[in-house]
């Protein structure tokens, strides 16, 4: 049981504390990018939407890739310990435990070749300080399964939420993913305007910067920053300082350009997931009511269920 009372085995919004987390955060962070990285095989999708990793019941996975006859994609589950390369031309599964980068990439490189799958064009370790190449980075790093769990848990319940949010929004969106780049949850939606990004940012920076977006996800935290609901409207309208963003515990970061909701607050709320959507929607609000976007449908219609709706031929 944790302080708090809920069971850790079946925790679905787990205690986050960086000191336990970040170990095992930081190990994962760098070997999905390996993962990762091979969406750039595929051609190329405005604001990085196809390179996104997939939260699901085990943990999260590439999105499927086609190299030549090749068809491919990677799971990390994240319950039972181990990644698998499942491919049209078989499968191979990869422990996840205490190593390095390095090991990793080097038994993910041979698994791969076995399936004929060719090797990464990239090898650096993208959005890390002091970022290495994997093969470079021989540094120890530990892997602990509990810290893992909560870690598919925390990302499983933030996607949800986020799922329920997006389902009503008929402008362009994007079902929540994970940014291998940066390793943080991704819900964006789009209004439709374009921008002409700053040229003084990376290009991969310049490629998320070319449309006004609205953009509410989560990120596991490090050892200076706590875990949390992050925020942001592209471009940031004025007043965003005494905005209503919707629950306590929400605040706004100017010097980062978020708005921030911490784990810790939310998940002591009487519900979680309805907290996260009536933040988003006051994200969204505020896009509406201060940067001039056209409010898209804003009612959760209860929708056409086929196990209630449909009847049986006689």
């Amino acid at each position: 049981m944790t302080s708090d009372g809920r069971d850790s085995n079946h925790d679905l919004w787990p205690s986050l504390e960086s000191d336990a987390i970040a170990p095992t955060a930081g190990y994962l962070h760098r070997i999905a990018q390996i993962a990762g990285k091979y969406a750039l095989f595929q051609p190329f999708t405005a604001n990085f939407i196809n390179v996104m990793l997939v939260p699901n019941a085990r943990g999260f996975a590439s999105s499927t890739t086609w190299v030549g006859d090749v068809a491919f994609e990677t799971r990390f589950d994240l319950l039972d310990g181990i990644a698998q390369l499942v491919a049209n031309t078989g499968t191979v599964a990869i422990p996840l435990a205490l190593g390095s980068v390095a090991a990793f990439y080097a038994a993910f490189r041979a698994a791969a070749a076995s399936l004929g799958i060719p090797a990464l064009r990239t090898e650096c370790e993208t959005e890390i300080a002091d970022a290495k190449a994997f093969a470079a980075d021989t540094e120890r790093r530990p892997y602990d399964a509990g810290a893992a769990r909560a870690i598919w848990a925390a990302y499983a319940s933030a996607a949800r939420a986020l799922e329920r949010w997006q389902a009503n929004y008929t402008g362009p969106h994007a079902r929540p993913g994970i940014m291998w780049g940066g390793f943080d949850l991704y819900a964006p939606r789009y209004c439709g305007k374009f921008l002409t990004p700053p040229s003084d940012k990376p290009a991969f920076m310049r490629n998320g910067m070319c449309e006004e977006e609205v953009v509410v996800g989560f990120f596991l935290g490090d050892r200076t920053t706590p875990a949390g609901m992050y925020a942001y409207v592209v471009p940031a309208p004025d007043g965003m300082a005494s905005a209503d963003f919707g629950v306590r515990g929400a605040m706004w970061i100017a010097q980062a350009g978020l708005v921030t909701l911490p784990w810790a607050t939310l998940r002591m709320t009487a519900d979680p997931e309805a907290t996260i959507v009536t933040f988003a929607d006051a994200i969204y609000a505020i896009a509406v009511t201060k940067a001039g976007w056209a409010p898209m449908r804003a009612d959760r219609p209860d929708g056409w269920h086929a196990g209630r709706n449909f009847v049986s031929p006689q």
